[in-house]
């Protein structure tokens, strides 16, 4: 699954895989599943004092691993040099992109067969 967003002006092709969870633990050493998890519910739950420094690393993280998989000669090789790459880049606007593409990813295309 693919989607591409404009983000700081410039368009960003993130892609979702059955790779992408063994690729986020080899780079990462963290549960996709989870971050994502607690991304969604800090989104959701933000109030003024806003979303904390871990769970912001960790949509940047997704966020990075999704872009490089669509894009692995465009996009920088660290998150850094990535995210270096934009003058904004709100949690609030391309995670609900991230979710969208990962949720249409994890959903099974085959009919159960039990009654």
């Amino acid at each position: 699954m693919v989607k591409t967003v404009s983000i700081d002006g410039k368009e960003v092709t993130f892609r979702a895989s059955a790779a992408i969870p063994r690729m986020y633990r080899m780079k990462f050493r963290r549960d996709i599943m989870q971050d994502i998890k607690d991304i969604d519910k800090a989104t959701k739950e933000a109030g003024a004092e806003g979303i904390s420094p871990k769970v912001l690393e960790a949509f940047e993280n997704v966020a990075f691993l999704m872009a490089k998989h669509a894009d692995p000669e465009g996009v920088p090789d660290t998150v850094e040099d990535w995210l270096d790459g934009f003058e904004t880049f709100s949690i609030y606007e391309v995670f609900p992109v991230i979710a969208d593409l990962w949720a249409a990813n994890m959903e099974t295309k085959a009919t159960s067969k039990k009654k």
